[in-house]
């Protein structure tokens, strides 16, 4: 069985390269929808609460909401940072409060300081599952991940394998000690 839980992003980005109206830098509002398979927990009756799912995964999805999404060769990319240096505000500012812990992968790396993600890939719908589920696929037993942006859409399945703890009071990953970090429970 699958616990679905959807997000909304709004994000800027532009198709360095591309011929057509997306060369242009421009803002979307993207919802993501992540879909989380295993058995159903029988003491919460539920496969995995999501608001826990929520927590786990805006974790790492608030770097990319109202931020900008370049691609590592674009050549607004150093025009930015340069002007974000100017002002001040590339190693962020006071009021930068709606941001993620920094990451790396192979496929992006996010700047929370400074609002920008840059991805190897042009950022499509296809390429955000692509980072989403890098990002998350050793946190939640994805089975699907859905993003839609606009009027273009995405999807793609994938097989859960991870074996994750969960309490019996309320559903959550117990910590590696087998103590849930919600309730105390102890396995």
């Amino acid at each position: 069985m699958r616990s679905i839980t959807t997000f909304d992003l709004q994000y800027a980005h532009r198709f360095y390269g591309f011929k057509g109206e997306a060369q242009y830098l421009h803002g979307h509002t993207g919802v993501v929808t992540i879909e989380v398979e295993d058995t159903v927990e029988p003491g919460v009756n539920m496969v995995f609460p999501c608001n826990e799912i929520q927590k786990t995964a805006w974790n790492v999805l608030k770097n990319f909401d109202h931020a900008l999404i370049l691609r590592e060769d674009d050549p607004l990319l150093p025009a930015i940072l340069k002007v974000y240096d100017e002002q001040g505000i590339r190693n962020g500012a006071p009021n930068n409060v709606m941001k993620g812990e920094a990451f790396k992968t192979e496929l992006a790396t996010a700047y929370p300081d400074c609002r920008l993600v840059v991805t190897k890939e042009t950022m499509t719908v296809e390429g955000m599952i692509k980072i989403i589920y890098d990002l998350l696929k050793d946190k939640l037993n994805i089975a699907k991940i859905t993003f839609t942006s606009g009027v273009n859409a995405g999807s793609q399945e994938y097989t859960p394998s991870l074996k994750i703890d969960r309490c019996p009071l309320c559903g959550i990953a117990l910590n590696e000690n087998g103590v849930c970090p919600k309730c105390g429970y102890k396995k």
